[in-house]
């Protein structure tokens, strides 16, 4: 009989078992005087678990004129922002909404991924 491990305050483990996701900051990659050129450059890599994208949430997101696409769970690790783009398989999203997940371990947060209509350049 497989017993669960033994948490503080009874928390449920989260395993980050779907894959990998290159979270990115938006910056301007143009010289000084030019035009502005927006390029990604790579903030931070980490591991996720998809989770449900529930009706309530494509309904409120559909009234704010956003199309939430995917949900995902990362751990907290440096800061991921509603301003950063999400790399994942190949496709780029906008992160709409970082919430903080509660009596989860390790310590893990929800991220809304939005379709992006203009893909950006990644710096190398």
């Amino acid at each position: 009989m497989r017993k669960a491990p033994n948490r503080p305050k009874h928390e449920i483990t989260q395993a980050f078992n779907d894959g990998i996701v290159t979270i990115c900051t938006v910056c301007d990659a143009a010289k000084a005087g030019y035009a502005p050129q927006e390029k990604l450059t790579e903030k931070i890599m980490l591991r996720f678990a998809e989770q449900r994208l529930g009706i309530n949430r494509i309904y409120q997101s559909k009234q704010a004129q956003v199309e939430i696409v995917r949900m995902i769970r990362v751990p907290v690790a440096g800061t991921v922002s509603p301003q950063d783009v999400a790399l994942l398989e190949g496709k780029q999203y906008r992160i709409d909404t970082v919430q903080k997940v509660m009596e989860i371990y390790p310590p893990c947060v929800d991220l809304a991924l939005a379709k992006i209509e203009q893909e950006f350049e990644v710096m190398a």
